[in-house]
């Protein structure tokens, strides 16, 4: 399969408001691919329906080819982590894991393996209450490859992380596509994106651009920011042939 994720005129309404419009987009299966948009443009929406957390109005948002929630063992293809999710305050950052890992079916080892990869395993035993925001972020980061997972969805995984945190998190990501993996992420730092993703989708409640970043900006001729201000402003659409 070479097709990771699929948004097949995804709609979603809200009694009269329609949150996302007809949202079509692919994400091919190894690449790293940023989902921006303005605030209330149909980010999360789009996420949490890809991943089961709500069901769409019409349309379809499948992995793998499949509706999330008829996957085997889900959290072995799609790890997952949405901004705003919270923790549980009093468990451990170990407990948290040792919780995950058990729901996802995996031997509770993983747990010592995540928290290595993120950098939170001089922290695993302090309690979650006591974590800084981006502390939390590599949490949930923890929390998304606990299944060794073949997809990442990840909702402003950079939010409160420092500069050295940022460039950790870039780094991370580019190994994890090269090993092979998929990811599909969204942010509102766009400078960030520019240096992290391999394609980029732009949404304003519906797909403004979907394809690569080299397209988007012709080479690297023009900056990313400018380019999605320019589409978000007129409202242009151009999406990559299937």
């Amino acid at each position: 399969m070479t097709t990771a994720v699929e948004f097949r005129e995804f709609t979603k309404r809200y009694g009269g408001v329609t949150a996302v419009s007809g949202l079509s987009f692919e994400v091919p299966v190894g690449r790293i691919v940023g989902l921006v948009g303005p605030n209330g443009a149909g980010k999360s929406t789009s996420l949490r329906g890809l991943l089961g957390l709500l069901r769409p109005t019409s349309g379809s948002a499948t992995v793998f080819g499949q509706l999330y929630g008829q996957l085997d063992a889900p959290a072995r293809r799609v790890g997952a982590h949405l901004d705003g999710v919270g923790f549980e305050p009093g468990i451990t950052g170990r407990r948290h894991l040792e919780i995950c890992a058990t729901a996802a079916g995996v031997p509770r080892r993983r747990v010592d393996v995540v928290l290595e990869q993120v950098g939170l395993a001089g922290a695993a035993r302090r309690r979650v209450g006591r974590y800084s925001t981006g502390m939390k972020q590599r949490l949930g980061l923890a929390t998304a490859l606990i299944g060794e997972p073949e997809l990442l969805v990840l909702d402003e995984p950079a939010n409160g992380l420092d500069p050295e945190g940022i460039r950790w998190l870039r780094t991370f990501l580019r190994s994890y596509s090269r090993d092979g993996g998929t990811v599909l992420l969204s942010s509102h730092q766009l400078a960030e994106l520019a240096q992290t993703v391999d394609e980029v989708v732009v949404i304003k409640g519906r797909t403004v651009f979907a394809g690569s970043l080299d397209e988007l900006t012709d080479g690297g001729a023009h900056d990313l920011e400018d380019r999605y201000f320019e589409l978000v402003s007129t409202g242009g659409e151009r999406v990559r042939d299937a």
